[in-house]
């Protein structure tokens, strides 16, 4: 197990730094990439809702690596039934956060039909 510690510790990190990378990402192409390439061609479609729709997409994805990252974390890592508390915690949250977001872009429930 002790072997495995150090590899999981990196796998967590570099998971972190890829959530965070995307959100980030995804942030600054929504919030100044996107509104420019619509301005320079020219388009009048109110970029407001696409910027939502980018930015709600990039927080999705990088919610995912986070939460990934923190079940590697809890059972590779340090798995004692405080941590486990902990993450189930953090797992309720960052899931709830991901349904409404889910929910909020889409604009419907997602047992409704398209």
């Amino acid at each position: 197990m002790e072997i495995v510690k150090p590899f999981a510790e990196w796998g967590v990190a570099i998971m972190e730094i890829v959530g965070i990378s995307i959100i980030v990402g995804f942030a600054f192409f929504a919030l100044l990439v996107e509104p420019i390439l619509r301005w320079k061609q020219n388009n009048n479609e109110p970029v407001f809702h696409q910027v939502r729709q980018r930015l709600g997409k990039g927080i999705l994805l990088g919610l995912e690596f986070l939460v990934a990252a923190d079940i590697i974390h809890t059972v590779a890592v340090e798995l004692t039934f405080k941590t486990v508390g902990i993450l189930a915690i953090v797992v309720l949250i960052r899931t709830f956060l991901s349904f409404t977001l889910e929910v909020e872009l889409s604009g419907r429930w997602p047992w409704q039909n398209k």
